[in-house]
Formats: C-alpha cells, sequence, structure tokens
C-alpha cells in the first residue's frame, strides 16, 4: 500500500476519467473510495462535479466562495449601500 495522498486535482481528475467512461456518479463514488479510503470525495461533491460534468463544466477550479458580487445598475443606490456598509463597520469598530 503506497502512502500516495490525492490531491482535490487528482481526484478531480479522475472523476473526469470516470465520467467518459460513462460511469454514473455512484459508480465513480464507489470506486475513489475503494481506491483512496477515507481520501476520496464526499457523496455531495462527487455528484456536485458531475453535474458540472454533464453540463460541459469541465474546469477542475473551484468556485469563488464568500460574499456574492452586488450588481446594480443605479448609482445611486449603490452608493447608498456602499455609505451603509461603511457605516456599519465603523459602527462595528467604535463598539467593540
Amino acid at each position: 500500500m503506497s502512502n500516495f495522498m490525492p490531491s482535490d486535482h487528482d481526484l478531480r481528475t479522475a472523476l473526469i476519467f470516470c465520467y467518459h467512461l460513462k460511469n454514473n456518479a455512484a459508480e465513480s463514488l464507489q470506486m475513489l473510495a475503494e481506491a483512496y479510503r477515507g481520501n476520496a470525495l464526499s457523496r455531495a461533491q462527487c455528484y456536485m462535479w458531475f453535474e458540472k460534468f454533464q453540463n460541459g463544466d469541465f474546469d477542475m477550479r473551484n468556485e469563488e466562495l464568500g460574499r456574492p458580487s452586488k450588481n446594480f445598475e443605479d448609482a445611486e443606490l449603490q452608493a447608498l449601500l456602499d455609505e451603509d456598509d461603511g457605516q456599519r463597520r465603523k459602527n462595528i469598530l467604535h463598539n467593540n
């Protein structure tokens, strides 16, 4: 038994390989779990990647997480939102 620890990129590459062999997400997850034991992807991750592949998205980079970007066409509304953000931060700093 080797000490190889697959990276996220390694596991995603293996999933693409399984996808192109016409394996489904459950079969692919079982194969990864058998090969890598506790170092395989979770069920949710595996199904999420298969859904991306089925939609033609083979980009294996992580998606940006965190605060969603604000898309406003109204400059006045955006200015008020930005002002409120700054005011809230000042209040938090002042109260702590």
